[in-house]
């Protein structure tokens, strides 16, 4: 019952990204002037973006950690929190080395180029645009926000496969899922090259964008992106041994709803932040954030 509670709450807890605008098109700017700096950055803004990239990070480790943890046998347990540890670890890795310039800089409609590979450009003077006219927050915390979204997607799809995989063509399953799967997907949904992008074409945008797609915080780029690897996954994997004939319970519902909690609590950088701003359309998604995982918990 709990676990089908749990579930109930994550499902709808992921809907809620597939709903509104396109946040993440927030467009990358050239460094404005000394004399513009002051008048176009908003703390407010940025304060709300580096709180909400510490939501989400947490919505990784220790809760999708905790939560998959407790529903495993306790002998996979240690196994399962590395596992969740060590992904978010080596995508954060990418995310810096190659992953955020694939995604953020132009130049193909499916994928970007490596214009911003190790963060090149990427200073304390460049600066992402808002949804309000003429705020802007550092490039920086744009860039480690995404960063939390690229590190919890590959994590959430373990969950399939738990007990099933080692942890070497796990990681290495990662790398390659991250980069083929996750990086051009991204690009594809978010990538946006609007009015506000001073050195490109307004028409540089992402394949997918182009077509109208629209995706508020992750339900295409991170829910069903990591989904369909889980699926995919588990059926690649197969049935886990003693399958039907042994009993496998999970080992700490405790663990699991304490995990669970983290989760709920996180979604209110996840989703709020996705907002890219401290203004309307944050507070917005905070009620409905906090509403509709309430009705999951009960569904």
């Amino acid at each position: 019952m709990i676990r089908k509670m749990m579930c109930g709450l994550a499902a709808v807890g992921g809907s809620l990204g597939y709903a509104g605008a396109a946040f993440a098109q927030a467009a990358l700017i050239k460094a404005p002037t000394v004399a513009q700096q002051a008048n176009m950055v908003n703390k407010g803004d940025t304060t709300w973006m580096l709180v909400s990239a510490v939501l989400v990070l947490m919505m990784s480790i220790p809760g999708l950690a905790l939560f998959y943890g407790g529903l495993v046998r306790s002998k996979n347990m240690l196994s399962v929190l590395m596992q969740v540890f060590m992904i978010v670890s080596v995508t954060g890795l990418l995310w810096a080395t190659y992953g955020y310039s694939l995604v953020f800089t132009g130049g193909s409609p499916f994928i970007g180029g490596f214009s911003k590979a190790l963060m090149q450009g990427v200073t304390s003077g460049t600066y992402a645009a808002t949804f309000s006219n003429n705020v802007y927050i550092p490039e920086l915390a744009y860039f480690v926000f995404q960063m939390t979204f690229a590190m919890i997607t590959p994590a959430l799809f373990i969950g399939s496969f738990a007990e099933r995989i080692k942890f070497t063509p796990l990681i290495i399953f990662t790398v390659l899922w991250s980069t083929f799967a996750y990086y051009p997907i991204a690009h594809m949904v978010w990538y946006w090259a609007g009015p506000d992008f001073l050195y490109a074409s307004p028409n540089d945008a992402g394949f997918l964008y182009l077509k109208g797609a629209l995706d508020f915080a992750g339900g295409t780029v991170v829910h069903i992106n990591a989904g369909i690897a889980g699926l995919v996954g588990c059926l690649v994997l197969g049935k886990r041994v003693g399958f039907g004939k042994e009993n496998t319970p999970p080992h700490s519902l405790t663990m699991t709803m304490i995990g669970a909690s983290l989760l709920w609590v996180g979604w209110f950088g996840f989703n709020a932040g996705s907002a890219v701003a401290a203004y309307g359309r944050a507070g917005m998604a905070m009620p409905v954030t906090q509403i509709a995982t309430a009705g999951a918990a009960l569904a």
